[in-house]
C-alpha cells in the first residue's frame, strides 16, 4: 500500500480510516472469528460490495486471516492475526473517549466501568483471549 505520508497517524487512516474497518475488527474482538454472513448481521448494515473491499484490504495489510469453515466448503472464517488484535488497545481509547462525552449503551458501561478499574489488566486479559484463538498467522 502507498502511504499519502510519513505521519504515523495518515499511515494508519491509510488503512483503517474509512468508516467500516474498525468496525468489522470490533466484531473480531467480540465473536473471535466471523463469516462473511455474520458481518451482515451487524447493526451498521454494511453493503456486500463494501463489505468484500475491506475484509480483503485487511486481509492484504496483515490484519485479518482467513480459515477453513469446519462446517463448509463454501465459507470461511475471519479471524484477527496479532497486528489486527494489537489494535486492541486503540479501540479501548476510542470506547473511553465516548463515554466521556456521549451516551454509551448499558451493556458497554459495564465493560467501560472494568477498563477504568484496571485498563492494563483488562487489555492483558482480552488480548490473550484473542492471541488463544489465533490459528493462522501473516
Amino acid at each position: 500500500m502507498k502511504n499519502r505520508s510519513q505521519c504515523p497517524i495518515s499511515c494508519s487512516l491509510d488503512i483503517l480510516g474509512d468508516k467500516w474497518s474498525l468496525l468489522l475488527i470490533r466484531d473480531l474482538m467480540r465473536l473471535k472469528q466471523c463469516t462473511y454472513s455474520d458481518f451482515l448481521k451487524s447493526g451498521e448494515k454494511i453493503a456486500t460490495n463494501i463489505l468484500a473491499s475491506r475484509l480483503l484490504m485487511l486481509e492484504e495489510n496483515g490484519l485479518i486471516s482467513k480459515l477453513d469453515h469446519p462446517e463448509s466448503k463454501a465459507k470461511v472464517l475471519y479471524t484477527l492475526t496479532k497486528k489486527g488484535i494489537d489494535l486492541l488497545p486503540i479501540l479501548i481509547e476510542m470506547q473511553l473517549w465516548v463515554d466521556k462525552y456521549y451516551t454509551v449503551p448499558k451493556e458497554q458501561k459495564e465493560i467501560i466501568k472494568a477498563v477504568k478499574q484496571d485498563k492494563e489488566g483488562f487489555i492483558k486479559a482480552q488480548k490473550k483471549v484473542l492471541s488463544d484463538g489465533i490459528k493462522v498467522e501473516h
